[in-house]
């Protein structure tokens, strides 16, 4: 089997002015980034809001595991899938972070016969958005110092800015810095510290904002730190709002590219599930539902934490409800979350299966029951799987009211997937109860309790004396409207990322507290979770090379 890098370097792609024809698009609404990637206009963006919307299909998992899943594959292969049967359909996905890139998790363009392209591109640089994101960020970063610098007129105390700088890079050797060493010339020594792009809060104000003047307004929002009586000083107050629009002015139109079999992506934004909220642009999401009948997003990790968030943040602020959900597995990891090690999931285990499956049981029951949306089990076919272990997922999942499908796409591209897309289609025909996990009135506290009890299992929450009066004061200060995003392991519903299968009982601790009042959410953070994370002790950089010929080697 070729790799994926060799897939996509063998595929034929159309001129990205074809791909924007096919749905519609007039070539003067592109800006053509080379010959396969574009942005579309905003203007043409706008022209669309009298059209009627296509129906939205959610694609998640289960909790990740070193086995792998293949959510972005199936997003794509679905994509492909509702093209092949004959239907209109239209990919969004987030852009990939370079953390993850060179670090261990890898891309985030899909894998085998179900990828978008050009796949270099779209895992390395792309379009600039993110380097926009950055230096906007870090735009604001350097004011607030050159504020206090230059006579700190608005009363910063520099024990309590709390704006951090960002790199899209994963190294911990930033996380925790004391910057401006070196004498008065280079401003007030303090300490800081940098996270991760897709952890900022302009990401995900990026990625929320509806129009430039909404993400302008957003940004003049962000509380960057506080006075010594604890008053905030908003970015407004250092008048960066409008430079730093300038710098993400163009980044904010969203990327058109295309799968391999030359159907229409949106790929635009990105931040992660895990201590973001892990949905691709409302901007993309919107555009894309004006222009096809149906569109396959996909968001960030299980379906406790990127649909959770899909649902109570995205969805409640951007008026998006989706049509139909698709939750994606393999039996490789949900033998993993039997207890198996991650080298014997390939040999059959039944047992060790029956057990895992419980993790698989309680996301289908937080979408059918606490989200109230039809779903379908996709089983991300692996040569390795046997008819026993598929027997008994297929009678588990059917004993729960969930459907199961098999799906080759990683292998066969859009007809491997052709079952799960007319599945699909049917569900999005079914009238659905679509509701929220809590009341948008219900206290900070309260809505952290509900996510907690009834989407991770756990029997309470808990938080220090200190961190108990963050939550008020925020509550008390009027920010108890706002939805609540957490950020904690991927791996388990709880915050031990060791704890597999379902647990149940477990005490979620809320250790951390961030306003982030551009983006209308408060983040809450758990267990021992990281802004910045750090690479691998033998990161996927080490395999990633460029040969003679300029050709990108190693990419997955």
């Amino acid at each position: 089997m070729l790799s994926d890098i060799d897939i996509a370097q063998k595929a034929t792609m159309k001129k990205i002015q074809d791909i924007a024809a096919g749905l519609g698009i007039p070539e003067d609404a592109l800006e053509p980034y080379g010959r396969y990637k574009a942005k579309v206009s905003l203007n043409y963006v706008d022209s669309l809001k009298g059209k009627k919307n296509g129906k939205l299909i959610l694609v998640t998992a289960i909790s990740p595991t070193p086995a792998g899943e293949g959510k972005t594959t199936t997003t794509v292969g679905l994509g492909d899938a509702l093209n092949h049967i004959g239907k209109k359909a239209i990919i969004c996905l987030r852009e990939p972070s370079l953390g993850p890139v060179f670090g261990m998790k890898g891309g985030a363009a899909g894998g085998g016969y179900a990828q978008v392209v050009p796949m270099e591109d779209i895992n390395l640089h792309f379009t600039g958005d993110f380097s926009a994101i950055a230096l906007a960020n870090n735009l604001l970063a350097a004011l607030i110092d050159n504020h206090i610098n230059h006579g700190n007129e608005l009363g910063f105390d520099v024990r309590r800015v709390v704006w951090k700088r960002v790199v899209d890079m994963n190294d911990r050797a930033l996380r925790e810095i004391t910057i401006a060493l070196g004498g008065p010339a280079n401003g007030y020594p303090r300490e800081d510290g940098f996270d991760i792009v897709v952890a900022s809060e302009i990401m995900a104000i990026f990625c929320l904002a509806t129009s430039i003047k909404d993400l302008k307004e957003r940004i003049g929002k962000i509380v960057v730190g506080y006075t010594k009586d604890q008053k905030p000083i908003l970015a407004k107050d250092l008048n960066a709002q409008g430079a730093m629009t300038a710098l993400l002015k163009d980044a904010l139109l969203p990327n058109l590219v295309q799968t391999l079999e030359n159907n229409p992506a949106f790929i635009h934004g990105g931040p992660f599930a895990n201590i973001a909220h892990g949905c691709n642009s409302v901007i993309a999401t919107q555009t894309a539902l004006k222009l096809g009948d149906y569109v396959v997003t996909e968001a960030g990790f299980g379906a406790d934490l990127g649909a959770e968030k899909f649902i109570d943040i995205k969805c409640r602020k951007s008026g998006l409800r989706p049509s139909a959900v698709v939750i994606v597995a393999t039996i490789r990891a949900l033998k993993y979350h039997g207890g198996m090690d991650v080298k014997e999931v390939s040999k059959e285990n039944v047992e060790a299966l029956e057990k895992g499956i419980v993790n698989l049981e309680r996301h289908i029951h937080n979408v059918t029951q606490n989200y109230g949306l039809p779903c379908v089990v996709s089983i991300n076919h692996r040569t390795h799987d046997t008819e026993a272990e598929l027997k008994l997922l297929v009678a588990r999942c059917e004993k729960m009211g969930a459907k199961v499908v098999v799906a080759k796409h990683w292998a066969d591209g859009g007809k491997g997937a052709a079952d799960l897309a007319k599945m699909v289609v049917d569900m999005c025909e079914q009238p659905n109860n679509f509701k929220f996990v809590y009341e948008e009135n219900a206290t900070l506290w309260d809505k952290m309790k509900t996510i907690a009890t009834k989407i991770y299992g756990a029997s309470d929450i808990t938080a220090d004396a200190k961190i108990r009066g963050q939550i008020k004061r925020l509550q008390d200060e009027g920010y108890g409207h706002y939805p609540i995003c957490v950020a904690k392991t991927q791996y388990s519903y709880s915050t031990d990322p060791q704890l597999r299968g379902a647990p149940s009982g477990h005490v979620v601790t809320v250790r951390e507290v961030r306003l982030a009042a551009g983006a209308e959410f408060i983040v809450l953070v758990c267990g021992d979770i990281m802004t910045m994370p750090g690479l691998p002790k033998v990161p996927s950089a080490n395999a990633i090379d460029v040969n003679d010929e300029g050709k990108i080697v190693g990419l997955f």
